[in-house]
């Protein structure tokens, strides 16, 4: 009991340490420069947590460990659920089966050619090219966390893929209203906001580039961005699914498919929200904590990271993120303009 107790303490000390982090990438991204910059307390944290992890990590006790490892895990699957409450089952019905047939094909098209390219052409390890996929084809970090949940690779992984995956967002959120107001893509206002929605890596990347043109465009954005959040469920169960029936870690689990939970109580959690029970500003409280725990996962996550591991992988990351930004540029507009 002694010893249980010690446990209890020490993890709670180390999900503590981890949420001043967090803390302080939730104040800086108030601030006025990564507030306009459309950059979440969630990159900021990743960003902290690897500056601390390469810097200072060696100084805080070894018992806190616990925490760190408590936090990558539990605290993120507890963000994942939380963010049902982002989405209601209405959101479908505002953009119609078109809408609902291009975020798919985005999701699960972009994934499968994502896998291909990293595994087949570029060699890339298979566990950071699942990641690095999955964060492109679906929602950014938070489909780069919920994946590790699943695939239970090295938190360096996920933070290499992070970081492209951010790095092409953000390209991504100025590139296409620039774009669009030189008149170089042919789309109405609809189809732009179904085109930002369905090809953006990150939510905040989708809101900063539809805001700055127009409600028209915005509306729909972050209905189809919302619709990629709620594949990320079928996703995860089909990739767990997929990687014991074909032995990915261990052959002997062959017989064995686990379909994660936190991913089916999302989905709870979002019929639950589409009733309405809960007033605006309970949800605007809930995706507060929702943030902040996602953002404690990511600090966590950078403080697992190593320079050195970034090293030994290479440029193949950068160039499956980039072949993979072009591709939904190219597909994203194609089926924007002529699906939807």
């Amino acid at each position: 009991m002694k010893n249980y107790n010690i446990n209890i303490k020490n993890t709670f000390y180390g999900v503590l340490f981890v949420g001043v982090f967090a803390l302080i990438a939730t104040l800086i991204a108030e601030v006025d420069f990564f507030r306009n910059l459309a950059i979440s307390p969630l990159i900021i944290g990743i960003v902290l947590g690897i500056f601390y992890a390469n810097t200072l990590k060696h100084k805080h006790p070894a018992t806190w460990q616990k925490g760190i490892n408590f936090s990558t895990k539990y605290v993120l699957r507890f963000g994942i659920i939380l963010y049902g409450f982002r989405l209601t089952f209405q959101n479908l019905q505002e953009v119609g089966f078109n809408g609902i047939f291009i975020a798919f094909c985005v999701v699960f098209f972009t994934f499968i050619f994502g896998y291909i390219i990293g595994t087949k052409v570029l060699k890339l390890d298979r566990e950071i090219t699942i990641l690095c996929s999955a964060g492109s084809s679906i929602c950014g970090a938070a489909a780069v966390l919920a994946t590790q949940s699943v695939l239970k690779n090295e938190a360096y992984k996920s933070a290499i893929a992070v970081s492209f995956v951010v790095i092409f967002g953000t390209i991504a959120m100025f590139l296409y209203p620039f774009l669009y107001k030189l008149g170089l893509f042919d789309l109405n206002a609809s189809q732009m906001g179904v085109y930002i929605g369905a090809t953006l890596h990150e939510v905040a990347h989708v809101v900063g580039a539809s805001v700055s043109l127009g409600e028209d465009v915005s509306k729909d954005a972050i209905i189809v961005k919302m619709i990629r959040v709620i594949f990320l469920v079928p996703f995860l169960i089909l990739l767990s699914i997929w990687l014991i029936k074909t032995g990915f870690h261990n052959k002997s689990e062959k017989t064995k498919v686990v379909i994660p939970w936190f991913a089916v109580i999302f989905i709870v959690v979002v019929g639950f929200n589409s009733f309405g029970f809960l007033g605006q500003s309970t949800i605007t409280a809930i995706n507060f904590v929702d943030t902040f725990a996602l953002t404690i996962a990511m600090s966590a996550l950078g403080m697992e990271t190593s320079f050195d591991k970034f090293k030994n992988v290479g440029m193949k990351p950068f160039y499956l993120s980039l072949i993979l930004f072009i591709w939904l540029m190219v597909i994203g507009y194609f089926l924007s303009k002529y699906f939807f």
